[in-house]
């Protein structure tokens, strides 16, 4: 029977193959560089052909070393999109697996779920909190919810609501001694905003909110910038900035007085960008993601209006 390299064998040639460093594929795997370098010695042993060649200052692959780690790192992903499929048969049909970011999460989805539970108390809601995009063939999750602008091959997208930025701050703030009256009257306060931007899009900042409102001389170096959204929120609801914000995430702080719109004036991010529900196209005819699919845009319909 010819040598077939086993699983950690193979994990540590595709690691060592990718870094060309057994150092860095040693930190990776949780190894020391001597073993990941008797591993690959064993295995050329055995093969019978050498993968690596190394030099006092460097290795790199053979033509043979390439083929073997190519064909590594598809065995590697085939058995993790296996392992993946087992897990979710194994599971049951009563569970959904949700992916979503921490932001989305606390501002505007966990306030909802109870309504979902009570219409669906035959589906079992599990989350994941993270700002990644899974790999709904590798990783253990059914359904996401994910900013971007909804291309996502082989996915089936679906937009859950426009981002329009408005002026939040706490209601303490209109006790103080510099009213808001007019916008002008912002140049007396702490504003904060994010600042992101993708594939030439810019998320609305205050000098953009100040231009809509008829402000041609704001400055807009006395703004405070954040680089998560949940931060500049945070600083509005304390109440020492006003702070722009996307209506769907405060919704919820407004409705229970948290937060007040101290003018009415809103702008529209890009629609290129948004939040999309996402699942598989082969899962289209699951039951679970069906009903939280229906729950989930009737929500967010409700959020909007």
């Amino acid at each position: 029977m010819r040598f077939v390299p086993g699983t950690r064998a193979l994990r540590t040639l595709e690691a060592a193959g990718r870094h060309l460093n057994f150092t860095r594929a040693a930190d990776e795997l949780g190894l020391t560089p001597a073993a990941v370098s008797h591993q690959i010695k064993e295995i050329e042993d055995q093969l019978g052909v050498t993968l690596f060649t190394r030099t006092s200052r460097s290795i790199r692959l053979t033509e043979a070393g390439v083929a073997l780690v190519d064909a590594s790192a598809d065995a590697i992903d085939l058995l993790n999109r296996a392992v993946s499929k087992a897990r979710k048969l194994t599971r049951g049909t009563a569970l959904l697996k949700v992916t979503l970011d921490a932001h989305f999460a606390s501002k505007w989805l966990m306030r909802r779920i109870d309504a979902f539970r009570k219409l669906h108390p035959d589906v079992e809601l599990r989350f994941d909190i993270s700002y990644d995009v899974r790999d709904f063939d590798l990783d253990d999750v059914d359904v996401g919810i994910r900013f971007g602008t909804g291309k996502y091959p082989g996915l089936h997208a679906e937009r859950l609501f426009d981002n329009i930025i408005i002026p939040v701050c706490s209601p303490r703030l209109l006790q103080s001694e510099r009213p808001l009256n007019v916008p002008r009257d912002l140049f007396h306060h702490t504003l904060v905003h994010i600042e992101w931007s993708q594939q030439g899009v810019t998320w609305p900042n205050w000098r953009m909110w100040m231009a809509a409102a008829g402000v041609d001389d704001f400055d807009d170096s006395r703004a405070i910038v954040f680089t998560n959204s949940s931060d500049a929120v945070q600083a509005a609801i304390d109440g020492s900035a006003v702070a722009l914000a996307d209506f769907a995430m405060v919704a919820n702080d407004l409705s229970e007085g948290r937060l007040i719109r101290p003018f009415d004036l809103g702008i529209r991010a890009s629609r290129e960008f948004a939040y999309f529900l996402v699942y598989p196209k082969s899962s289209e005819g699951d039951s679970r993601i069906a009903a939280f699919r229906e729950w989930i845009v009737g929500e967010a319909s409700q959020t909007l209006a």
